[in-house]
């Protein structure tokens, strides 16, 4: 069997002996992965990704290509998480959001031209995590996907009319969500955190 190359994303953790509050000190590589005679995986050339922020938190690692990939990032001393992309082919990285709320959870939409990202808006003293979507050639601010749809803490896109949504509350559930009509299906109550 001949061995075939794929791109793999590692999330290393360490964890920071710091207040439970904080986020852990993660770091991201990414590995060339082939596939040897009887199926053994062998991990190649290793690219540390998260050099520029070694000792903060690196998380929500989603490919938007084959050499774009999106984190979510929080600096030492930094107040909040923003979204960088780093270019793997030109070893470079972009900021995408600075602003005075967290964005994580970056994935591209399927209609290819927007992404989408969970942004933790203040409310009071109130944290309300809602779903925003963002053009990915940053010409405009994004919006959020839905009005009155809050506390989601992870989703992933079935296609681009329904998205399977994790909300932690009193049962937690985990729901399919149509976004032209904000019909919501539970599937499942009393899920652990997913995705």
């Amino acid at each position: 069997m001949m061995p075939k190359k794929i791109l793999f994303c590692f999330l290393a953790l360490s964890l920071s002996l710091g207040a439970l509050a904080q986020l852990p000190r993660t770091n991201i590589y990414l590995f060339d992965v082939k596939q040897e005679d009887e199926g053994k995986l062998s991990f190649q050339t290793p690219r540390f990704l998260t050099d520029f922020n070694r000792n903060g938190y690196n998380g929500d690692p989603s490919f938007f290509s084959n050499t774009e990939l999106y984190i979510s990032v929080k600096r030492p001393g930094d107040t909040q998480t923003d979204l960088f992309r780093l270019d793997l082919e030109k070893k470079s990285k972009q900021r995408v959001t600075e602003t005075p709320e967290n964005e994580f959870a970056p994935q591209r939409m399927p209609e290819y031209y927007t992404f989408s990202a969970i942004r933790v808006e203040q409310q009071g003293r109130d944290s309300v995590y809602r779903l925003w979507q963002f053009p990915v050639n940053q010409l405009v601010d994004g919006k959020p996907i839905f009005k009155y749809l809050t506390g989601i803490k992870a989703y992933f896109w079935l296609n681009s009319q329904e998205i399977v949504v994790y909300k932690e509350e009193e049962p937690s559930t985990l729901s399919i969500v149509n976004t032209t009509n904000d019909e919501i299906t539970t599937i499942a109550t009393n899920v652990g955190h997913c995705f």
